[in-house]
């Protein structure tokens, strides 16, 4: 009897044993796994972060969006991620003349804006009825096409870009500040321009100081105003501020009550942004939005000065793909053909 026992025991033991040593490797397993799978890995100072940069294609522009997205991809190492806001209508046509041309290869995803969500919000104005266009005001709704990402680029169709985006995306923003912004008060060269063609870079070119709303706001009328075509964004603070429903309350508060409009500067999309951002927000380096090259169909900046700064804006009427318009050789060497023969350039002898 004694011997059976014992093997008994032995076995029990053994068993014991056995669940202990399962046990044992079931809790230290975790970390193990953990560590293998960082080795696999690019070390943090390799990963390379994913850059958002949003840029919208509207039907009789998307030329202007293709040449936006082939001057960022060609002059950067980095890992951008396109995304490329239409409406229902025109995203095929963005989508085939991208997958057609040597664009093929960048990363992008196609977003449809629904401009249902502007219905009540904005005020119809005959004198520049393009900036009532929809997607000039998918910058509000930011945080609602992107969701992944905490830091987003977002530029208007009409630039090009001379630079590295890493630059431009490694914008500091200070605490509680959701977006950085181009200082219409920046550069000498934009002030001789200013001038020169009578454009406002104050608030009172952008808001009707006459209505008591806007004086209530206590925003000096000589203020610097900002540009919203290129913005570096923080969706968390975005979002913790309500910044898309403050926009919102004065597109509506516009609509009733007329507190600026398309005949004074900037339009109705630049002049909310005005007033939500008022004093809130960071800047971003002048060289990264040399602007006004639209507003004037003969007042040119130097050809050195152009070389040198990283992002050019044709804001103002008159767009390179048009005709006339100013230092098209700089934006047409990254314009890529329509595979599909709709889109054409304006030209003199065209």
């Amino acid at each position: 009897i004694l011997p059976f026992v014992s093997v008994n025991q032995i076995l029990l033991l053994l068993l014991v044993l056995t669940v202990c040593a399962i046990l044992y490797n079931k809790v230290h397993q975790v970390p193990s796994a953990l560590k293998n799978e960082t080795v696999d890995l690019e070390s943090p100072e390799e990963m390379e972060e994913e850059i958002p940069v949003v840029i919208c294609a509207a039907a009789g522009r998307m030329g202007a969006a293709v040449a936006a997205i082939s001057s960022i991809y060609s002059n950067t190492e980095a890992n951008v991620l396109f995304y490329i806001v239409g409406l229902k209508t025109t995203i095929p046509h963005i989508r085939k003349w991208i997958e057609n041309s040597k664009l093929k290869e960048i990363k992008f995803k196609v977003v449809e804006f629904n401009p249902m969500v502007l219905k009540g919000k904005i005020r119809q104005d005959a004198s520049r009825p393009e900036l009532l266009q929809p997607l000039n005001f998918v910058r509000f709704y930011l945080p609602l096409l992107i969701q992944k990402h905490e830091k987003v680029i977002y530029l208007d169709d009409d630039i090009i870009v001379q630079g590295d985006i890493q630059e431009l995306y490694d914008t500091k923003l200070a605490p509680g500040h959701a977006a950085a912004f181009s200082d219409d008060c920046d550069l000498p060269s934009t002030h001789e321009m200013v001038r020169s063609v009578g454009m406002q870079n104050t608030y009172m070119g952008f808001l009707d100081y006459r209505k008591q709303a806007i004086r209530d706001l206590g925003i000096s009328p000589s203020t610097c105003s900002f540009n919203p075509g290129v913005i570096v964004a923080n969706m968390t603070e975005w979002k913790h501020q309500r910044i898309t429903k403050q926009l919102e309350k004065w597109m509506q508060r516009n609509v009733e009550e007329n507190l600026y409009s398309s005949t004074l500067g900037g339009g109705v999309a630049t002049s909310p942004m005005l007033i939500v951002f008022h004093g809130k927000y960071s800047t971003i380096n002048p060289m990264w939005h040399v602007r006004h090259l639209g507003w004037s169909p003969d007042t040119r900046y130097s050809e050195h000065f152009l070389q040198e700064a990283k992002l050019l804006h044709w804001n103002g009427r008159y767009k390179p793909w048009d005709y006339p318009s100013v230092h098209t050789d700089l934006w047409e060497s990254w314009f890529i053909p329509d595979p599909s023969g709709k889109f054409k350039l304006t030209r003199p002898d065209s």
